[in-house]
């Protein structure tokens, strides 16, 4: 036994930096550089070749020609004979404020929490990030640009009895390296209820093995890559979003841009100030936390799980679920045959959305730094009331001979090509929804269409302070985070 005199002489443990020094440097210099391991062109033959090798076939069925999935017969709701996996149930959800204060609809019920998670490993003095061709069905193409790891619980586990999945021991066993970042985050709020995902990224020890459907990239050529149509997945596309802060300090602002930055310069300038920790914000980080409490605080939204059946405004049939109007999404049945999945063939419900979405923010530049208009917006399946969501995030069509409109819709759709600094379509998650698409947008504004004073709901934060706030769970949506992955892409500024 030691003496109380040793206790107090004995060494203290000993202390780490709270923050990583050298991350933000390595991720920054990993964003400028557009060649690694492969070239682009080398990357999109290699990627090419995946989609020839793998074979993949996706056919609507009918509910009947599920298997192992069926409506059971007291609440009608689509289960799992394993109890696993996910269940499409009934939503019904009253709130007292905004045009809709009250609506019914299926939902996703997905209790367990997956992991997606990227790789990253230096190779020749610059950060390479792990990255799967990996199919989805329901994907358009079919074939995406995936995280190192995207996986459910039930897959990892192997309740579905396939094989390993590849690389998991890098986020879960005794290999796992040093952690970058490694949060929950919640997926769309409209679609599931209450969901969760672990976001991870781990820088790798040691050598790692690379399989035929994996290749190493640079942050700059997946910037690039994020340029591209339905290439870079949702699933890659939250974890980038939450990459830790990083960015070159622009300097002095020029004068000769305004205070607008407009132009492509002066945006790229005002968007590099914007990332940085240092920039001023016409909110505080602490008024910003304040304003985004009040805004939870001042809803009472209540979200209920129902059976299935109960669901009103929606019917049955053979093939689908959907609503008697004509709007929104369906819920549909598909059999899926594929290669190089750790099961080869599988039937599955998707939720098809019934048209294309936006997702757009509407950004203006104040005193050089970027601003992008965050909404505090209600989804009915969110853990929290509200989550940060984008300026406008709908699907148009199904706002067609509607009275009320989302605020700065016709903004985003009506601005002229010289405004719009950003314009992709992206999917969304294709292993639960079926072609679901969304036209990602960055608008540039001005005073007349986006007031310094935004409307109810409604503040101006600049990219820093979402890089913040996407430490922590569940304060910005799926579609923001991709936005700001996307705001990340757009143009680097370097020390030369």
């Amino acid at each position: 036994m030691s003496s109380p005199t040793a206790e107090l002489t004995a060494s203290p443990p000993a202390v780490r930096p709270r923050e990583p020094v050298s991350a933000a440097e390595r991720i920054a210099a990993s964003a400028s550089a557009t060649e690694g391991l492969l070239s682009t062109w080398e990357f999109h033959d290699w990627f090419n070749e995946r989609r020839k090798a793998g074979r993949f076939n996706v056919e609507r069925v009918p509910f009947s020609r599920l298997r192992n999935w069926s409506f059971e017969p007291d609440t009608g709701n689509l289960v799992h004979s394993s109890g696993r996996f996910f269940s499409v149930e009934g939503l019904h959800v009253t709130t007292d404020d905004g045009p809709h204060k009250e609506w019914y609809q299926p939902i996703i019920k997905q209790p367990e929490v997956g992991i997606l998670g990227i790789l990253v490993k230096e190779f020749d003095g610059v950060l390479h990030f792990l990255m799967q061709a990996k199919m989805e069905p329901g994907n358009r193409n079919v074939l995406q640009l995936s995280p190192t790891v995207q996986a459910t619980r039930s897959n990892y586990t192997k309740v579905h009895k396939g094989t390993d999945v590849k690389y998991i021991e890098y986020f879960t066993g005794a290999r796992r390296g040093r952690v970058l970042s490694d949060v929950l985050q919640s997926e769309h709020g409209s679609w599931f209820y209450h969901k969760s995902n672990r976001n991870m990224i781990v820088e790798a020890d040691g050598e790692v093995p690379l399989d035929e459907d994996f290749c190493w990239l640079t942050l700059g050529q997946i910037s690039e890559l994020l340029h591209l149509d339905n290439v870079v997945n949702m699933d890659s596309r939250t974890v980038l979003g939450c990459l830790p802060a990083y960015g070159v300090d622009p300097g002095p602002w020029d004068e000769g841009l305004g205070d607008e930055g407009r132009g492509d310069e002066g945006f790229v300038r005002s968007l590099a100030r914007s990332r940085c920790p240092q920039a001023g914000a016409l909110l505080s980080d602490v008024d910003l936390l304040s304003w985004f409490t009040a805004e939870r605080s001042r809803y009472d939204v209540r979200a209920e799980r129902i059976p299935l059946r109960d669901v009103r405004g929606w019917s049955r049939d053979e093939t689908r679920i959907g609503k008697e109007d004509g709007r929104w999404f369906d819920v549909v049945a598909v059999e899926v045959q594929a290669g190089n999945r750790e099961v080869t063939s599988w039937t599955q419900p998707l939720i098809e959305p019934r048209s294309q979405g936006v997702a757009a923010f509407v950004a203006r530049s104040f005193d050089g730094v970027l601003h992008v208009l965050a909404n505090a917006k209600i989804e009915g399946g969110f853990l929290d009331t509200v989550e940060l969501a984008p300026t406008v995030q709908c699907s148009p069509v199904n706002f067609e001979g509607l009275d009320v409109r989302p605020p700065f819709l016709d903004l985003v759709l009506n601005a002229p090509a010289e405004r719009i600094r950003y314009d992709t379509v992206h999917s969304e998650e294709g292993g639960r929804f079926l072609y679901a698409e969304n036209r990602y947008l960055v608008v540039e504004a001005d005073e007349a269409d986006a007031p310094v004073e935004p409307p109810a709901g409604y503040q101006w934060v600049t990219v820093g302070q979402l890089t913040a706030l996407i430490k922590h769970g569940h304060y910005v949506n799926v579609q923001a985070r991709t936005l700001l992955a996307c705001l990340n892409a757009m143009g680097h500024l370097t020390d030369d």
